[in-house]
C-alpha cells in the first residue's frame, strides 16, 4: 500500500483524487492505469451534484515523457446522469481538475510544456525540442498550443506610446500601443482612426503621458480619449525631423557651398618629400618602420668584425 501511495505521488505530485492502478513498461512506453477517486461530479449545466453512473469509458491522454518513454494514461472516465429532470443535457462525462479537458488528447501538464517551449522558440524550433524530449508534435499544433494561452494581465500603463503598424505594407494599418516604461506592447487596435483610439484611452484614466507622432488622427484621439495626459512627441521623430530638415536647407543652398569649396581642376601642390638618407624604402615616423629599422641596425652592427657578435660568430666557422 505504501508503494501505491509513493507511486502516486511521484505520477501525480498536484493532482488530488487520483488513484494508480498499475503501470506498465516496455521499452518504448510507459502506461498508467489509474481512475478517480470521487464519488460523484458537478454537473456543468445546471452545476447540480451527481453520483448516478450511466456508463464508464477508456480515454488515452499523452502525459509528459519519462526517462526518454512516452508516458500514456489509460483512464477510466464516468459519465453521470443528471438528477434534474428538466436539464436539457441528459449525461456528461467527469474531468480530472488540472489533469484533462473535453476533448483533449493530452495532460494540461504536457500541455503547459509545449505551450511553454512554443513561447520560447516558436512552432518549427520548437517541434525539433519536443522531439529531442520524446513528443512527436508538428509545429502548427505547437502554435495552436501558444495561441490557447490566456492574455497575461498586464497593469494599464503610466506613459503609452502610440504609433501605427502595417499588416499589409501600403494598404492596411493599425494601431499599436506601448507602455513605454516596460518596452513591451500592451495591446493592438485594427485601425488607426481617431475614435479607436480615443475609446482605448478613456478606459484607462491612469495615462499621464501620450507619446506619439504628428499624425493629425492620433493627435485627435489623445485629445478626446485622455485629456488629462500630456502629449508629447517620441525621441525618433525629435532626431527625424532635424535631420530632414537639415538636408533640405544643405540641398536648398548647394550653390553657396560650390563657391566655398577649391576648384578641382587646379590641384594644391604637393608638399616636397625629403629623402631618406638611408635609402630605406620605409616611411619615417612609423612606429613599426623605426622600430624593424632599429633591429636591423642592431643586428649588423653585431655581425661587424670585432664585435661581440662577430667573434660569437665567427667560432661556429
Amino acid at each position: 500500500m505504501n508503494e501505491v501511495v509513493r507511486l502516486q505521488e511521484l505520477l501525480f505530485p498536484s493532482i488530488a483524487d487520483v488513484a494508480v492502478l498499475s503501470v506498465d513498461v516496455n521499452g518504448e512506453a510507459v502506461r498508467i492505469l489509474a481512475r478517480s477517486t470521487v464519488a460523484g461530479a458537478v454537473f456543468p449545466d445546471c452545476r447540480s451534484w451527481s453520483r448516478r453512473i450511466h456508463s464508464s469509458y477508456l480515454r488515452f491522454p499523452a502525459d509528459v515523457p519519462s526517462g526518454g518513454r512516452r508516458v500514456v494514461l489509460c483512464l477510466r472516465v464516468r459519465r453521470f446522469l443528471c438528477p434534474v429532470i428538466s436539464c436539457g443535457r441528459r449525461t456528461f462525462a467527469e474531468q480530472l481538475s488540472g489533469l484533462t479537458r473535453p476533448y483533449g488528447r493530452r495532460t494540461e501538464r504536457l500541455r503547459s510544456t509545449l505551450a511553454a517551449v512554443g513561447l520560447a522558440l516558436a512552432g518549427r524550433a520548437g517541434a525539433r525540442l519536443a522531439r529531442v524530449f520524446g513528443v512527436l508534435v508538428s509545429r502548427s499544433t505547437v502554435l495552436r498550443l501558444v495561441e490557447a494561452l490566456p492574455d497575461p494581465q498586464v497593469p494599464a500603463p503610466r506613459v503609452v506610446g502610440v504609433d501605427e503598424y502595417a499588416t499589409r505594407k501600403g494598404r492596411y494599418h493599425g494601431t499599436i500601443l506601448v507602455d513605454v516604461e516596460s518596452r513591451r506592447p500592451v495591446d493592438l487596435l485594427p485601425d488607426r482612426e481617431a475614435s479607436s483610439l480615443a475609446a482605448w484611452l478613456a478606459k484607462r484614466p491612469g495615462i499621464e503621458v501620450v507619446c506619439r507622432d504628428r499624425a493629425p488622427f492620433f493627435a485627435e484621439g489623445a485629445t478626446v480619449g485622455a485629456p488629462q495626459a500630456v502629449q508629447v512627441a517620441d525621441r525618433w521623430h525629435l532626431w527625424h525631423n532635424p535631420s530632414e530638415a537639415a538636408e533640405r536647407c544643405v540641398a536648398d543652398h548647394r550653390g553657396c557651398l560650390r563657391v566655398l569649396a577649391p576648384d578641382p581642376a587646379q590641384p594644391a601642390p604637393e608638399p616636397d618629400e625629403v629623402p631618406d638618407p638611408t635609402g630605406s624604402p620605409w616611411p619615417t615616423g612609423h612606429r613599426f618602420a623605426d622600430r624593424t629599422r632599429a633591429k636591423h641596425a642592431t643586428v649588423h652592427e653585431l655581425l661587424a668584425p670585432g664585435s661581440a657578435g662577430g667573434r660569437s660568430a665567427g667560432s661556429f666557422t
